[in-house]
């Protein structure tokens, strides 16, 4: 795709250009795309200025005098509630008559979706169309009574003479009241008419109609002000923030256009994160029900404070909840409940990335204990002096700084950039190619890392404490700025100890660089607000940073990344150049409001987002769009998600605050971790997994991802470390750190010269029946584990339920149904993806399988054969009910013209169906445990077939594998065991048939094994022969034949790379390697993803690269690996989601070649794309929040 690729087809852009206007002005429709009468357009401005006759009558009659301005306010508000009671009746009675309507109406389906076809002005289509009506009948109560006091309230809010009063000039009065009126007009009509579909979007589906509230209830804030400066009397920074509100109420239809106003939903959770963060000292949380509790009890915390007598009790108390609610409370629950059950003070609880038991909470006691008996002691004993210099706050005041500079070199040290990711760390080390030698290199930072996190977690969270305790303003706590600031700067002291630390040292240094002088305004603000100001600005400063470095990012490379360059770019870039402070102030704007800078379309076009949570997303934490390729990031988040709380403690990343987002990579692998909520001790983060599938975007910007990185850790010659700088520096991702972190490495080979290869084809049939001898015994010794007894007593008494309970994978129903349809016909080998449960018309019944059909048809024949029946006649209903007929054995004639049998001939073999099984003599009682199920000897094989391919069986390995077997009982011999049951030909011969049965069935004896062959046969799709029906007819014996297989063809792929096996005990000790710590079979199936869980050391699969024409191999191997972690721009990140939200949400361009989702090697688009939250995301994984201790 080229750059200039539209921003928006044609049909979206036809689509935006009517959504907009309806936007602007509130949901009336008067631009449609059809030709509608004009009655339509006439109703709708009757009822867009109804408020404004209405407030026209009551401002009327104040300005007359007829009236006050209180009951002018009430008889507009009552009008428009009559009004809107009247509006709310048509649209209830159209909706009542369109349905019965539709029930007769064919609708027309070459007709445009959104056309309507009007009859006359008062028909229920108009109505309809103009007043959709609610939805819940309690919205349509609540909408109606807030129209009515929207409106009377509207009119006491711009009576001309308060306009007049409020600015001392009649034409200013009258212009704010005009074009005020506008703005109340639009409120109303979302309200109570249409709503408009907001550009400033949060929820993908408005279930509740909240959408309808928003508008109106900015504008009662907007009067809400104006109410309080007429009760509270003349207070002139009231005065002149009502003055500046009429001016901003003005734009208010401006502002909602732009989508800079947050919808209710985010503007609350975006207003409970602000408060708890900054006002009360808390964090951003991982859910929105813990935000919502942990926001309650922080109030209840900060107004107790305002109640409690002493200074003392203030410090004590609010130490010792700073202290509480900075941990992470849910732990605590838990260790509750199973203290409830009491196997706590055994073992703790092993939740992922956690260990909460009798250590911690003994260390988080100690920890208390000492912070309350410090701050008590340093409060009680020591006095604020009157100079503050020759203090004892003067004097921490120098600790808290040495401790700062300290920490922070620590931290700066553990990356391998410092200074912002601008110069490379000469100490990081140089080898990151193997585990063990990086983790040598290491050992320097890890001691490094342990001394910061001592003085981190332990020294500076006193060292503050101390600070505080002895602090002059605590002496007039009993206001609530102060009480709100020190509940805030106590518990700030450990949520989040290095930003406190850091406020802290910024407030010293003010005290100390002002040298005993006075500063009346700063001082007078007491130290808690101090703090609360610094925390609140230091905030803003880093967003604008870093929304600074995103603008210019964007900026720069639309114009030097010439596969972004598009034919605008001249023109805009000269734009940003001429309206730069306009820039500047935009940038502002957004890092004031905490809100992401959304860059439209992703081009240098930047609007203010509406401010919302840190998440950006509305919905719970963990919702992906899951694939079988899911597997591999659910496997590797344990191990990532301990390394990453080494990494955390450490300080090798970074400070984690909340709302940092970093990426991954390794391998084909990228996982998005995103920082959802830090506390005392703890950390919580969500881990996603992007998807493997290569497309050219995201390939792309994966191989600059891998460039990044490269250069970072394994410095190529003349980048990076030979220049010191980090040439990458204006990429939105910083490399910070390799994390050894236990995950499958993924290699894959072509079988060229192995799998087609005849000598290789030849030993791989010859070790086949080998291998499918050991299975067969392993399997019977399996259920001899399963079922114990070494008797023949109680091996006869299990041996049918053993067989039954021992099945290791099931089959599918579907394959066998093909493999017959294969039988049937060889022209049908076109077909060979049809399956019989394909659901072409809709649901069907559920079907019985073939196994279940043949044994009731066999059942139901002697049934027919003990009555008369008519002639020719044949019940397929009664027999197979709905199971497809291709499953089926060829059907048997049925009543008369039943086929000519010789009931005295004897069957040629044991295999034939009706024909008696011998029974088995073995010569010892062991044998019985080695046993096979009866069904397993009726292969249709005559018995010269058998005696022909007899000389394949191996005797000398399955006597070999029989003396390997640990079945003695107490007080038997091992090797007279294993001596008795080689010589026992009764269990040979079962093995043999069994096993010769299935080497036959399986075609490894006449078919000329070929590559397609054995992939055929590899995958389960194997050839039709005589005996297939009964293999697969017996589903554990098929499968366990299936396992041989594929266990054979690894052998064959081992030998051919390693070298051939040379004796019986390495064959055999291969084969349990294979069984302990191998899992061999196909990527699609099921057990693949249930071994990538349990972490089987190795995974093996054969594949076949239809491009190519050539056979893959394929090797998982579980190891320790190095996974290369950087941290992202955060503001980026916000601002390319802003955009995906609005751009989907609101324009609906979804289109897969949009322009906003194509590659950006600097930017990462396409990656920042995948990894939001579906619907507009489609990460493959997302795991749950993850609490880990960074302690």
């Amino acid at each position: 795709m080229g750059p200039d690729v539209p921003l928006l087809n044609e049909y979206k852009q036809e689509f935006f250009w009517k959504r907009f206007p309806q936007t602007v002005l509130g949901g009336a429709r008067f631009k449609l795309g059809y030709c509608a009468p004009p009655y339509i357009y006439v109703n709708q401005i009757i009822l867009f200025l109804t408020p404004w006759v209405f407030g026209g009558v009551g401002t009327l009659l104040y300005q007359l005098q007829l009236l006050e301005d209180y009951y002018a306010a009430v008889l507009s508000g009552g009008l428009m509630l009559g009004a809107a009671v009247v509006v709310q009746a048509l649209a209830l009675s159209a909706m009542r008559r369109t349905v019965i309507v539709e029930r007769l109406h064919t609708p027309n389906i070459l007709a445009d979706e959104e056309e309507v076809e009007f009859t006359s002005c008062t028909s229920s289509e108009t109505v309809k169309f103009i007043i959709p009506g609610k939805k819940f009948v309690l919205n349509t109560v609540l909408h109606t009574l807030l129209a009515g006091a929207l409106c009377g309230l509207g009119t006491w809010y711009l009576l001309l003479n308060r306009l007049t009063t409020l600015y001392s000039s009649t034409g200013v009065a009258v212009l704010i009241f005009i074009l005020s009126w506008v703005t109340l007009c639009i409120g109303e009509y979302s309200l109570i008419i249409n709503t408009a579909t907001e550009t400033a979007t949060f929820q993908a589906q408005d279930t509740y109609e909240i959408t309808p509230l928003t508008r109106p209830l900015y504008i009662f804030a907007f009067i809400a002000v104006d109410l309080a400066q007429r009760f509270a009397g003349p207070v002139p920074e009231l005065q002149q923030t009502n003055q500046v509100l009429h001016v901003l109420f003005l734009f208010l239809p401006l502002l909602w256009a732009l989508g800079m106003l947050s919808p209710l939903d985010a503007l609350l959770l975006w207003g409970m994160e602000q408060v708890l963060v900054f006002g009360l000292g808390g964090s951003p949380m991982s859910t929105n029900l813990r935000l919502l509790g942990m926001f309650m009890v922080s109030v209840c915390v900060a107004v107790s404070v305002f109640f409690i007598p002493s200074t003392l009790g203030v410090v004590l108390f609010t130490v010792a909840m700073g202290f509480l609610l900075s941990l992470d409370l849910s732990q605590m629950g838990a260790l509750l409940r199973s203290c409830g059950t009491g196997g706590w003070c055994s073992e703790p609880s092993r939740a992922l990335g956690w260990r909460l038991g009798g250590k911690e909470l003994l260390l988080y006691l100690s920890l208390l204990l000492g912070a309350l008996t410090e701050a008590g002691l340093l409060h009680h004993f020591l006095p604020p002096p009157r100079n503050w210099t020759t203090g004892p706050q003067a004097a921490v005041s120098y600790l808290l700084i040495a401790l700062f500079a300290l920490s922070w070199a620590l931290r700066e040290m553990q990356g391998v950039y410092l200074l912002g990711g601008v110069f490379h760390n000469p100490l990081y080390p140089k080898e990151t190619t193997s585990v063990r030698v990086f983790k040598q290199q290491s050992r320097g930072l890890q001691v490094a890392g342990m001394v910061r996190r001592v003085l981190v977690n332990l020294v500076s969270p006193f060292a503050m404490i101390a600070f505080l305790a002895v602090d002059g303003s605590l002496q007039r706590l009993h206001t609530a700025s102060l009480c709100m600031g020190f509940t805030r700067a106590f518990r700030a002291v450990w949520q989040s100890t290095e930003d406190s630390l850091m406020q802290m040292v910024v407030v010293a240094i003010v005290r100390l660089a002002a040298r005993g002088m006075r500063l009346l305004w700063w001082d007078s603000l007491g130290t808690g607000v101090q703090l609360l100001l610094v925390s609140l600005i230091s905030d803003r400063l880093v967003q604008f940073v870093s929304k600074l470095k995103f603008a210019l990012t964007v900026l720069v490379t639309s114009w030097t990344e010439k596969k972004q360059r598009r034919q605008s770019a001249g023109t805009l870039l000269a734009l940003n150049g001429v309206l730069f402070p306009l820039l500047l102030s935009v940038l502002a704007l957004s890092a004031m409001l905490s809100a992401p800078l959304l860059p439209l379309f992703t081009l240098p076009v930047f609007l203010v987002g509406f401010p919302r949570p840190q998440r950006s997303w509305p919905g719970p934490v963990g919702t992906a769009c899951s694939c079988p390729d899911s597997v591999y990031y659910q496997q590797m988040s344990g191990s990532l998600a301990h390394a990453l709380r080494t990494a955390f403690a450490r300080g090798a990343l970074g400070s984690p605050t909340p709302g940092s987002h970093f990426l991954g990579r390794f391998q084909d692998r990228v996982v998005w971790i995103l920082v959802l909520e830090r506390g005392f001790g703890y950390c919580s983060l969500n881990i996603k997994g992007l998807e493997l599938q290569e497309t050219s975007c995201h390939t792309a910007e994966a191989r600059r991802v891998d460039e990044v990185f490269e250069v970072a850790f394994e410095s190529p010659e003349g980048l990076g470390r030979g220049t010191g700088l980090n040439v990458h520096w204006g990429n939105v991702l910083t490399p910070c750190a390799a994390l050894p972190v236990r995950v499958y490495s993924d290699g894959r080979s072509v079988l060229t010269g192995i799998i087609d290869s005849h000598d290789n084809l030849r030993q791989f049939k010859d070790d086949f029946l080998k291998v499918l001898v050991w299975v067969l015994l392993q399997h019977c010794v399996k259920c001899r584990k399963i079922f114990p007894g070494s008797t023949a007593e109680e091996g006869r008494k299990s041996q049918s339920i053993r067989t039954q309970a021992c099945t290791e994978v099931n089959v599918v129903a579907s394959k066998t149904s093909s493999l017959k349809l294969r039988r049937e016909s060889s022209s049908l080998n076109s077909l060979g993806d049809w399956s019989d449960d394909d659901d072409l018309f809709g649901p069907q019944p559920a079907r019985r399988t073939a196994a279940q059909v043949n044994m009731g048809a066999q059942d139901a024949q002697t049934v027919l054969q003990m009555g008369p029946s008519l002639p020719g006649s044949v019940e397929i209903d009664s027999l197979f009910g709905d199971v497809a007929l291709s499953a089926l054995r060829p059907l048997q004639p049925l009543g008369l013209g039943l086929p000519v049998t010789d009931k005295s001939r004897e069957p040629e073999g044991p295999g034939f169906p009706g024909s008696t099984l011998p029974r088995l003599n073995f010569s010892s009682h062991h044998s019985e445990l080695l046993n096979l199920p009866s069904g397993w000897r009726t292969a249709p094989w005559p018995l010269p077939r058998m005696k022909q391919v007899r000389q394949f069986f191996p005797e000398e390995w399955f006597r070999f594998a029989l003396g390997r077997l640990e079945l003695a009982g107490q007080g038997e011999f091992p090797e007279e065991v294993a001596e008795a049951l080689q010589v026992d030909e009764a269990l040979r011969d079962l093995h043999a048939q069994v096993a010769l049965s299935c080497f036959i069935s399986l075609g490894a004896e006449s078919t000329v094994t070929s590559p397609s062959y054995v992939y055929r046969v590899y995958c389960g799709d194997v050839p039709w022969t005589e005996g297939l029906d009964w293999l697969t007819a017996n589903a554990e014996l098929f499968q366990l034949t299936l396992k041989a297989f594929r266990y054979s063809f690894k052998l064959l792929f081992d030998q051919a790379s390693l070298g051939p096996v040379e004796s019986p005990e390495e064959l055999l000790s291969t084969l349990e390697e294979y069984e302990r710590d191998w899992y061999i079979g196909q990527v699609s199936e099921r057990g693949w993803q249930e071994a990538v869980l349990q972490e089987k050391p190795y995974l093996f699969s054969l594949g076949h690269d239809l491009t190519m024409g050539t056979y893959t191999g394929r090797v998982l191997t579980l190891q320790e690996m190095l996974v290369q972690v950087g941290r992202l721009n955060r503001e980026g990140v916000r601002g390319q989601w802003a955009n995906l939200s609005w751009e989907l949400l609101y324009a609906t361009n979804d289109d897969e070649e949009r322009y906003s989702i194509q590659a950006h090697p600097v930017l990462l688009r396409n990656l920042t794309v995948q990894a939001a939250d579906p619907p507009l995301g489609y990460p493959i994984y997302s795991s749950t929040p993850l609490h880990l201790p960074c302690l």
